[in-house]
């Protein structure tokens, strides 16, 4: 069944108009005669959106019963049913009520895709679980609700509604986004001018980014070299000296010019390795460049020019930074330079800026490789001299007699020089057209291929001997200086690899998208498969879509033990390279490896917790459950006995027994279950308005009258709590400081406002805990001192903890000044942004929660 197509409308805030615009296009698409159905929308209560609800078919919903009120989500089951072609689905990030068929509504949206519907959604930036720092730092509210990135860019369309800070104010103010009585403190609070502005901009960068991604790839489909310069994009040409600071410096401001500018520093290396890179210079400019917001890129090629431009045309760049060249005025008589090479031949569409810098015209530190082995220039000169340069001398020699030794010294000169430049084969042939030279002009009979005297003869061998014997140890030695030099680059490529993996700051696909921009590949796949028999499957891979399935129709492959294999596209490359490559199929490798034994290390982390949990329980139920129900069990036994006849204080001591005895399992059942849940992430809060002076009270329910002294203003702000768990809460932490207070003394309970935080702190005079021990007195199953094991399992700081972070609340423990402890529970205040930031957020349902035994 093919798989439907999801459209998501994103938005900077709330109110901006995703829903409207959705319901709009819902519109058109029935006009066109498309079933379409409202799967869910929420209108809250907006006029007009509510309007355009009219006319549309909508699924209905399925309801909840949760802590006793009901609510509705989206009925999945009923949506698959109906089988509509498109469905409407609002608030992709929003978190479903427990019971529901999934926790999250983009998974419940994933359903509805796999059975080949098409959805149309929404959701706000904020809600991206990558933004969740940003959006933090830029309106102080962590945002509860998020939607994993991958979920929004998998997305066939992508639209954004679009509207100014000052547009949306006028929208708040006029009444069509919250009910007034709201609109005066989100004006003052979230929606803030400066938070509207920074949260746009997150928007409109993060789809720059995303329709940035799309253009990649339709040029990598569509095979497009000529740059298209959509978005400035900086590539820095690096040597690995000194000035390398200099130019990234100077490409970050040229970035910081135009907006969503990006920098790419790129260092050319020879494939022979004589390079005058510095390994530690180059690791500095690295952490520059990435601190600075570009990336690295570590490129091979002979032609530094030639692969410098190849990458800037891969990338879609607009502009090349080049420094000035380092080399002397008279090192420019073999050539022009990089930097001239690269501005003559960039082409119209892209700039190449020279910065001057300190290092200008001092000279390289080593000398530069020209190709492989002596270079083409050298062997065209070896070649030169050695065919002209004999014929010359000959020219020369002809009007001065300077004698046959003499003469066979120069021949022999030319040679040497030739064998010094061009290698084994222009000397050889220099030898052999020299002593056809000497024996045709110089060795009598002249002008005649034949000697007479034998002295002539040695003389002539011994020519051609040491020719072709110094001839012979230049090339060896030259072989010797590229393999040195092709090991040396090869090591530095490994050691630059083999660092990044032991960081752990490579993934599987960084490392492959490394691979194939280090050899000038299309793409790059890692497949595996279980058997000898067993279909490949992909498990990373870099590059342009379309990568092989198998490793034996890639371009070169290179198999890592049995059932594994680097395949990679573009062209084939020489053996030489695969030894390389082989060492980068070996780390993929490793790479992959370590992944999946983090994975399951986490998991057996999660199931080692869980078996520690379970060990305790069993250890709670086995002494501490027992106490309660003996005495329980005692006390119905002697009320049963016929043999004693009770008096009516007796029975009513009796079932004071068996109550409080009840009461006590209760409450040790209660916090067995409550860290139960804590433990397997179930516990999902409904965060809603609350004052405290309704929540606090009901928690001391369960402590002896006037042991506890309340003081909870009526001026308070409202806190953003679910009061159920923050009943349960203040109840665990008032119920442990009542346990350990001295007879007669009583806790104090204040809450009191700071800044945009509710503390309510609970204070005894008892015995205190020690420094070190303030943070253990939260873990599971810890008692503190001497307590007996009759007072309990030691859960319930660790619950009234759990469940306060639940609600992006802390709780903390200090001294009590003159001795004891103070437990600090810290709450969000209403007034804060959060009460009105995320759409989800001012949907959620009110319902009044169960009060839950302490």
């Amino acid at each position: 069944m093919a798989r439907g197509k999801l459209r998501i409308y994103l938005g900077a805030a709330p109110g901006v108009g995703k829903t409207y615009a959705m319901l709009s296009e819902a519109h058109r698409r029935v006009e066109r005669g498309t079933d379409c159905v409202v799967a869910f929308v929420e209108h809250h209560e907006r006029p007009r959106t509510e309007v355009m609800l009219h006319g549309l078919e909508q699924v209905p919903r399925r309801e909840l019963e949760y802590r006793g009120a009901v609510f509705t989500e989206m009925d999945v089951d009923a949506v698959l049913a109906r089988r509509p072609r498109v469905a409407l689905v609002d608030e992709l990030a929003h978190t479903n009520v427990p019971g529901s068929r999934n926790a999250k509504r983009w998974q419940d949206v994933e359903e509805l895709i796999a059975a080949g519907i098409d959805v149309i959604s929404t959701v706000n930036i904020q809600h991206l679980e990558s933004l969740g720092d940003v959006v933090e730092s830029i309106t102080g509210v962590r945002q509860q609700e998020t939607v994993p990135d991958e979920v929004v860019r998998r997305a066939d369309q992508i639209e954004l509604v679009d509207m100014s800070p000052q547009a949306l104010r006028r929208r708040m103010a006029h009444g069509n986004v919250y009910q007034p009585d709201k609109v005066d403190a989100a004006l003052s609070n979230y929606f803030r001018p400066g938070n509207l502005t920074a949260l746009r901009e997150l928007a409109l960068l993060w789809v720059a980014d995303r329709v940035d991604e799309y253009l990649k790839q339709y040029r990598r489909d569509h095979r497009v070299s000529k740059i298209w310069g959509s978005r400035e994009r900086i590539v820095v040409g690096l040597t690995g000296g000194p000035e390398g600071r200099t130019l990234i410096r100077r490409a970050a401001r040229l970035a910081e010019k135009g907006a969503g500018g990006e920098v790419l520093a790129v260092y050319i290396a020879r494939s022979d390795g004589l390079t005058a890179a510095s390994p530690k210079e180059l690791a500095v400019q690295r952490t520059l460049v990435e601190d600075l917001g570009g990336t690295f890129h570590h490129v091979v090629g002979d032609d530094i020019p030639a692969a410098l431009l190849d990458f800037a045309r891969g990338v879609n760049a607009t502009q090349v930074v080049l420094g000035s060249s380092r080399r002397k005025s008279w090192q420019y008589v073999f050539g022009p330079g990089v930097g001239a090479t690269v501005a003559r031949e960039s082409g119209p569409d892209l700039d190449v800026h020279i910065v001057t810098h300190e290092e200008a015209a001092k000279g390289r530190g080593l000398p530069v490789a020209r190709g492989a082995r002596l270079g083409r220039g050298r062997i065209i000169w070896g070649w030169i001299v050695g065919l002209a340069g004999p014929a010359a001398l000959a020219v020369l020699l002809n009007s001065v007699d300077l004698g046959l030794a003499n003469d066979m010294l120069l021949f022999l000169t030319l040679t040497v020089a030739a064998a010094l430049l061009g290698g084994l084969y222009p000397a050889l042939v220099s030898a052999a057209f020299g002593s056809f030279l000497i024996n045709f002009f110089y060795t009598p009979p002249l002008h005649r291929f034949t000697i007479a005297d034998p002295k002539n003869i040695v003389a002539l061998v011994i020519f051609i001997g040491v020719a072709v014997s110094v001839a012979s140890v230049v090339d060896l030695a030259a072989r010797r200086t590229h393999q040195a030099a092709r090991l040396r680059a090869e090591s530095g490529i490994l050691s630059f690899l083999a660092g990044n993996v032991l960081r752990g700051e490579t993934s599987v696909e960084e490392l492959l998208e490394r691979v194939r921009e280090t050899f000038g590949m299309e793409s790059a796949a890692l497949l595996e498969r279980a058997g000898d028999v067993e279909p490949w499957m992909c498990v990373g891979r870099a590059g342009r879509d379309g990568t092989v399935a198998r490793p034996e129709d890639a371009d070169v492959d290179i198999p890592v033990g049995d059932h594994m294999a680097l395949a990679l596209t573009g062209r084939v490359l020489p053996a030489e390279d695969r030894r390389v490559l082989a060492a980068f199929a070996a780390q993929a490798v490793i790479v992959l490896d370590r992944r999946r034994l983090q994975e399951e290390a986490d998991q057996a982390k999660e199931l080692a917790e869980g078996n520690r949990i379970r060990t305790a329980l069993l250890a709670a139920v086995s002494h501490d459950l027992r106490t309660p129900l003996a005495g329980i069990k005692a006390a119905v036994t002697s009320l049963r006995s016929d043999d004693v006849e009770w008096s009516e204080e007796d029975r009513a001591e009796l079932l004071e027994g068996i109550e409080k005895g009840a009461d006590r399992l209760d409450h040790l059942v209660g916090n067995l279950l409550d860290m139960s849940r804590l433990q397997t992430g179930t516990v999902a809060p409904i965060i809603r308005e609350v004052d405290l002076d309704e929540v606090v009270p009901m928690a001391l329910g369960g402590v002896p009258e006037d042991s506890v002294e309340l003081d909870v203003p009526e001026s308070l702000p409202m806190v953003r709590v679910d009061p159920g768990l923050l009943e349960r809460a203040v109840a665990n932490v008032v119920e442990n400081a009542v346990k350990y207070s001295p007879p007669g003394t009583s806790v104090k309970v204040a809450a009191s406002a700071i800044a945009d935080r509710v503390e309510v702190r609970v204070v005894d005079r008892g015995p205190g805990v020690p420094d070190d021990a303030k943070e253990r007195i939260f873990e599971p199953f810890q008692r503190h001192g001497d307590a007996p094991r009759g007072t309990g399992v030691g859960l319930g700081l660790a619950v009234a903890r759990g469940f306060t972070e639940a609600m992006g609340g802390t709780l903390d423990a200090e001294d009590t000044p003159g001795g004891g402890l103070t437990m600090v529970l810290t709450l969000r205040a209403a007034a804060r942004p959060a009460t009105l930031a995320p759409a989800s957020v001012s949907a959620e349902p009110s319902a009044h929660s169960e009060r839950q035994t302490s």
